[in-house]
């Protein structure tokens, strides 16, 4: 899709633009949903999603928004981090808050930040005081050295890669 018709697709649904989920397997998506023996039709008619839906994050064309990937993984007795491989020490703080299934929207209310600020932070820009890394930190069950820890990543991160 290109940009613009990317941007008119936002305007006229009210969506918000999404990033890739990193370290989201496919793979392992369609084993839990295999392991329950689910078809991508009663899945999604469980969850609330459409089996084309699911059929494009198994095959790779998509990946999930977090709270919709969460709310389909209720129906597999699974958590996000059996279908989001990213190792503890490479995540960055967008990682972690998808790890516990939170939007930014949803984390910022947890902690009394706009959705800008998370996606600062998220993005290794600006400063992260103490107050704010401890509040954060709390919410996504990580200690605040983590947090510290994946804010620089995501700040010394080689240019042009997504955090």
């Amino acid at each position: 899709m290109s940009s613009n018709a990317n941007h008119r697709h936002r305007k006229r649904s009210g969506t918000v633009s999404r990033r890739v989920m990193r370290g989201f397997d496919p793979a392992r998506l369609k084993k839990a949903r295999e392991d329950k023996k689910l078809t991508r039709s009663d899945l999604g008619r469980l969850a609330g999603v459409t089996e084309a839906a699911i059929g494009r994050w198994e095959n790779e064309k998509r990946t999930p928004q977090v709270d919709v990937l969460a709310r389909v993984l209720e129906h597999l007795d699974c958590g996000i981090e059996d279908v989001v491989d990213i190792e503890p020490n490479d995540r960055y703080p967008g990682d972690w808050r998808i790890i516990r299934g939170l939007t930014q929207p949803l984390l910022g209310r947890a902690v009394g930040l706009s959705t800008a600020a998370i996606g600062r932070i998220e993005r290794g820009e600006g400063g992260l005081s103490e107050a704010v890394a401890g509040r954060v930190a709390a919410e996504l069950q990580i200690t605040p050295a983590e947090l510290r820890d994946s804010f620089e990543r995501a700040r010394t991160r080689p240019p042009g890669t997504p955090a």
